[in-house]
């Protein structure tokens, strides 16, 4: 499977992740993580789009985006070129015979306990996919109630910004 990381940096309106989002459906692309948030700069947000290949062309959904109105810059993040986060709530199974081995399990991952039950506890991590891929493996022999990710989240590394160009043709253009 072929899954591609994008930075979508677009103009802050109603309606533009419904856009967005459908236009992947029509293409046929299987979305595999969506996460969106305002900027540094008041009126845009970012999207980070993790999304599947397989049966297309990754070029075909970009040409594609790029015609909408409100997008305003697409950059695919390369994995070696930039820094990826995701963030995990775990609800695990934690009885006063397994609790240790569960707070242990979470502390080698440098995992947080955020809440306590007389049968549960609650686990938050941030890290690459493949450490919260790898602390669920070693949390599910203990019972995983419920599990809930973030979407990938991604900045490019060095001192370039995806608003480094773009902005000042926006502010031009107003």
């Amino acid at each position: 499977m072929s899954q591609h990381t994008l930075s979508v940096l677009v103009e802050d309106t109603p309606g533009i992740l419904a856009r967005t989002s459908a236009l992947f459906s029509r293409r046929g692309f299987n979305i595999h993580s969506l996460s969106v948030s305002t900027t540094e700069y008041e009126g845009l947000s970012r999207m980070t789009i993790v999304v599947n290949c397989d049966r297309h062309p990754l070029e075909q959904v970009t040409k594609q985006l790029n015609k909408l109105v409100n997008v305003i810059k697409i950059v695919e993040m390369d994995n070696d070129a930039s820094v990826r986060r995701e963030l995990l709530l775990a609800k695990v199974k934690a009885d006063t015979a397994n609790r240790a081995a569960v707070i242990q399990t979470a502390e080698l991952f440098r995992a947080d306990i955020v809440d306590v039950g007389p049968d549960a506890v609650v686990i938050e991590a941030t890290g690459k996919p493949e450490k919260l891929d790898a602390l669920v493996r070693n949390l599910e022999p203990f019972g995983i109630k419920e599990l809930v990710k973030s979407g990938l989240v991604a900045l490019g590394r060095g001192p370039r910004s995806i608003t480094d160009r773009s902005l000042r043709a926006v502010e031009r253009s107003a």
